[in-house]
């Protein structure tokens, strides 16, 4: 009887996890398709945030953020944190927001599993604008 309550438990907290957009996310470019970078999405306090730890095929070996405004401002591109602040609400994460660092811009975000939570979709605001980008986890 034991054994099988800790089947249960662990059973039940692997469905917690699969259903979590915790962990690494390869990023694929909404215009090009072309793959660019792994995010490791993480919690902290309560909250969402993803950094930037791998590019894939950079043009340059650590690029820094020149066009970007504020504390990232020509900071490398490679450790930076673009989402922050994410809360889960029902089976959508919002209330954050999200930096693009090709153009330094920052909007409103709400991120969505997909596909069996292999997919996320990731969708960024400004005003009633949004445009989506689909990311792949990484195992």
């Amino acid at each position: 009887m034991k054994h099988i309550l800790w089947l249960i438990l662990f059973c039940f907290i692997s469905n917690l996890h699969s259903q979590s957009i915790l962990g690494k996310w390869k990023t694929i470019d909404d215009e090009t398709g072309e793959e660019k970078s792994i995010v490791n999405i993480y919690m902290k306090d309560g909250k969402y945030f993803g950094d930037i730890v791998e590019l894939i095929n950079p043009k340059q070996s650590n690029p820094l953020c020149d066009v970007c405004k504020g504390e990232n401002k020509d900071k490398p591109v490679l450790g930076m944190t673009i989402i922050k602040d994410m809360e889960l609400s029902d089976d959508v994460y919002e209330s954050g927001t999200i930096l693009n660092p090709s153009n330094g811009k920052v909007y409103k975000c709400q991120l969505k599993l997909e596909e069996n939570n292999n997919l996320l979709q990731v969708r960024g605001y400004v005003a009633f604008f949004y445009k989506t980008q689909y990311w792949k986890r990484v195992n």
